[in-house]
């Protein structure tokens, strides 16, 4: 084969070689552009959704925010959604005649459920806002076990919300089942900070012990507080 020819079958293959190369990068750029378009269009749904006059369409949304974060998108747009949905009919109120028409519990108790899956800092601090301002027991409940997900540097703070929202209840209306929320999320946060140094946490778990709760709720306090033993140990080695 002549130097010309070897040539010529060189040049091809490079021709061909960057031929498949650009459109191989005119591919992933289309595949980038695509998934932003897709993203975009997902969270332009999600708000329009959770906007909505009826309870199915925020619990539509919610469905979609569920999906979203489990593909790990975990965009400030969906928090600031979940953050609106769990307002929703407390802060966020449509009254038509002098009636209240957008009171949704079943929707702030999802948004607070996904609140805690997102994990970060501004979502611990919304899950604080339902805490002030939540009056239903079943979306407090759930605020507080999303506490428990989501707490970390400033556990100290969840804390302190945690034991006063129980502290609400445990004199006149004592709530099993947020008694139970509360020291598991006690337990969690424990757990994933080594240890707590709060006393309102402390004192909440000594009252659920001896308060009017049903035996095992009081005996898992009991437990919760003998485990957090441990951490003062491992510390001080």
């Amino acid at each position: 084969m002549t130097t010309f020819k070897r040539f010529s079958i060189l040049l091809l293959i490079a021709f061909v070689a960057a031929a498949a190369v650009s459109a191989q990068q005119s591919t992933e750029e289309r595949s980038v552009e695509e998934s932003y378009l897709q993203e975009a269009i997902e969270l332009m749904i999600i708000k329009e959704t959770s906007e909505a006059g009826t309870l199915d369409q925020k619990l539509l949304s919610l469905q979609y925010i569920s999906e979203a974060i489990d593909r790990g998108n975990t965009n400030d747009a969906i928090r600031e959604t979940l953050e609106y949905l769990s307002m929703e009919g407390v802060l966020n109120q449509s009254r038509e005649n002098g009636r209240l028409v957008n009171n949704f519990p079943l929707a702030r108790r999802e948004a607070a459920r996904y609140l805690g899956q997102l994990g970060t800092k501004e979502a611990q601090e919304a899950l604080i806002n339902i805490c002030k301002y939540e009056p239903e027991p079943m979306v407090l409940q759930e605020a507080i076990k999303a506490l428990g997900d989501c707490a970390n540097e400033s556990s100290d703070r969840a804390l302190v919300f945690i034991s006063w929202i129980v502290g609400r209840f445990d004199v006149l209306n004592p709530d099993n089942m947020m008694a139970l929320a509360a020291v598991d999320s006690i337990a969690k946060i424990a757990e994933r900070n080594n240890g707590i140094r709060s006393p309102d946490a402390i004192t909440l778990l000594i009252r659920i012990m001896d308060g009017p709760y049903i035996r095992p709720v009081q005996n898992r306090a009991r437990q919760v507080l003998s485990d957090l033993r441990k951490y003062g140990v491992q510390r001080d080695r």
